[in-house]
């Protein structure tokens, strides 16, 4: 019985045993079957993935940064042009000991130990692959002396790359504006963002022209295929394809001229444009001071960014197109165009000036105490008297007065590729309102009436001004050459022609009649006469006290407190060509300051180079001789001096 049951045990256990062999021999083969499947599955069906991900990890795109387009004045000359930028960079894993290396090298060309340490720092965060740049805008003879002695310098590489250069920098630097690193807040203002902004060190235009019209500038970039092993070094470049250059940009502006203002000005705080009254083109538009555009390349120093904010006379302010300026007796010429077309006026009829005008139990005064007598529009133009506006100004009225104002230019910006553009200012009684919360007055008017009060006008605008009266064309100012064909033939102004007949008459007569406020700087060639306007802005209030006591001559008021001195004028008188703007901030008096200045830079245009003095009133020549000589040195100018100086 037990023998049985032994049996019995014993085959239970066999056919157990049996049935684990064949369940472990099922799972076996099925796991066979399963890999067998996925191999099939990766060698056939998903092969071309694999392999287009196995060449994603050997192979990678780099892009190449484009040549940035170019930037020429009318004639061709370059203003913002790439130079070579010879550098050297230094890689760790074929170095050996770097800082022997930087040693050597510091041998050869002037490398601080500051600068080298720096160098090992920024090694030791990157991969020993990595290139890291040890110096840069060599000279040639520097780059050559390093190229020589390389043997002795393991893991020095020369390279050369391309810098932006400014080319004339004082003169334009207001125009051209700079180019500098990219910034997250560019990169934030750029939808869609180029791919090309992710270059490290990739340089975009931060302001002027080098900013507005970045996108033409800039190009497209090119990319490089190159093979990379495990750890992502280039092995070699499998494939290249070339990026487009930027388009290059040609100004209106006129390289002489714009050099002989620049010089005219320097030393003061002021502005100046000249504009081509046919087409609308701007031959020169200069601010000073002025600064280096090419010290913000590479980068600008703290302590001289800190100067150029700190200085009270605003080197970085383009001073021509973003300063804004009461526009003083310049203004008086909107006003006199409001009343004669308008009728409230006529050519011979005369308004009294005792020296002042009486408005309620208030004075308002005129710049000649004793007053100027009985005056017709054309003597009030040329002595540039305050009364004779005021009562106009009072008869027209603000909104009258502002919509001539916005006819003949002012209050608005223009489309033109430089940053910070005012509109200038040009008040309303709503505004007024708005603004205080009290109602336009009177007294407001007259003194919107000879361009103070409210009224602000950029340098820019008194030139288009200048030339829509010069003209009667809507004369459109333009600094890109060729870009708008339309400026050629400007619309005529909705203005009636005996009106500019006799502003241009008054405007005569300031420089060319004895009581003329700008008498003494006229010039004596009767081809090339010109015809102005004097102003003189204050800054600050003229108490009665002071009035009574005397009033403060400028030159004995500390600088900002002294008033502001302009001009505009055009020429020839007979057959217009050019009008021109002159704004000397706090320079005291317009006819004693700015008018000698313009009368300068329109002669040097209008004799295409440094005017004879033969074209000054002969007390004048020698003095004009003297500073003309000086200028033509300064400027270096390819114009010869003419043989009559």
């Amino acid at each position: 019985m037990s023998k049985f049951k032994d049996t019995t045990i014993k085959s239970k256990l066999i056919r157990r045993v049996h049935r684990r062999i064949l369940l472990a021999g099922i799972l076996k083969a099925s796991a066979v079957a399963f890999l067998g499947w996925n191999i099939r599955k990766l060698q056939i069906e998903d092969s071309e993935d694999y392999k287009l991900l196995a060449d994603a990890n050997r192979v990678n795109l780099r892009l190449i940064p484009p040549s940035r387009g170019l930037i020429f004045d009318r004639l061709g000359t370059p203003i913002a042009l790439n130079e070579q930028n010879y550098k050297v960079v230094l890689i760790r894993e074929q170095a050996g000991d770097p800082g022997k290396v930087l040693k050597r090298l510091a041998n050869i060309i002037e490398l601080e130990h500051k600068r080298q340490e720096k160098i090992l720092q920024d090694m030791k965060k990157r991969s020993s692959f990595i290139p890291i740049t040890v110096a840069e805008n060599l000279t040639w003879k520097d780059f050559a002396k390093i190229s020589v002695n390389l043997p002795s310098l393991p893991g020095i590489i020369p390279e050369v790359g391309l810098t932006r250069h400014y080319q004339e920098y004082e003169s334009y630097a207001h125009i051209v504006g700079y180019v500098g690193p990219i910034s997250d807040k560019d990169l934030e203002s750029e939808k869609p963002v180029d791919p090309v902004l992710q270059i490290p060190k990739f340089q975009i235009g931060k302001v002027g022209v080098e900013k507005k019209l970045e996108k033409h500038l800039r190009g497209r970039a090119g990319v490089s295929k190159v093979e990379v092993n495990a750890s992502g070094r280039v092995m070699r470049e499998l494939n290249r394809t070339q990026g487009k250059s930027g388009e290059n940009i040609h100004l209106t502006i006129a390289t002489n001229l714009q050099k002989f203002a620049s010089e005219r000005l320097k030393g003061m705080s002021a502005s100046s444009v000249l504009i081509d009254i046919k087409s609308g083109d701007i031959l020169s538009l200069v601010s000073t001071p002025s600064y280096n555009p090419n010290n913000f390349v590479l980068g600008i120093s703290h302590s001289d960014w800190n100067d150029l904010l700190n200085d009270e006379r605003k080197p970085l302010l383009n001073k021509a197109t973003s300063g804004a300026y009461p526009p003083g007796s310049t203004f008086k010429m909107v006003v006199a165009a409001a009343a004669l077309e308008l009728g409230l006026i006529g050519l011979n009829d005369k308004i009294f000036c005792a020296g002042f005008y009486e408005l309620g139990s208030r004075k308002f005064h005129c710049w000649l105490k004793g007053g100027h007598g009985k005056l017709t529009l054309q003597e009030a133009i040329q002595k540039s008297c305050d009364v004779y506006f005021y009562e106009l100004a009072r008869k027209v009225g603000v909104k009258s007065i502002g919509v001539m104002a916005r006819r003949l230019g002012l209050g608005q910006a223009y489309n033109l590729p430089l940053t910070g553009l005012s509109k200038g200012f040009i008040p309303t009684k709503k505004w007024k309102k708005e603004r205080f919360g009290t109602s336009w007055l009177v007294g407001d008017t007259l003194n919107v009436g000879i361009g103070q009060g409210f009224s602000l006008a950029t340098p820019l605008q008194l030139a288009v001004m200048t030339a829509r009266l010069a003209s009667g064309k809507e004369v459109i100012p333009n600094i890109i050459k060729n870009s708008n064909k339309n400026t050629d033939n400007p619309k005529a102004l909705l203005i009636k022609e005996n009106t500019l007949v006799a502003i241009r008459r008054g405007m005569f007569d300031v420089l060319n009649e004895e009581d003329g406020t700008a008498f003494n700087f006229r010039t004596t060639d009767e081809n090339f006469l010109i015809a102005g306007k004097t102003g003189t802005s204050q800054v600050r209030r003229i108490t009665r006290e002071e009035r009574e006591e005397g009033v403060i001559k400028n030159e004995d008021l500390p600088w900002k407190m002294r008033d502001h001195a302009l001009f505009t004028c055009f020429a020839p008188y007979k057959n217009p060509k050019y009008a021109l703007s002159i704004v000397v901030e706090h320079g005291g008096s317009g006819s004693k300051v700015a008018a000698p200045i313009a009368r300068d830079i329109m002669l040097f245009q209008l004799y295409g180079g440094i005017p004879p003095v033969t074209a000054y009133p002969d007390k004048q020549q020698v003095e004009v001789r003297n500073r003309l000589m000086d200028i033509e040195k300064k400027i270096n100018s390819r114009t010869n001096i003419n043989p009559n100086i």
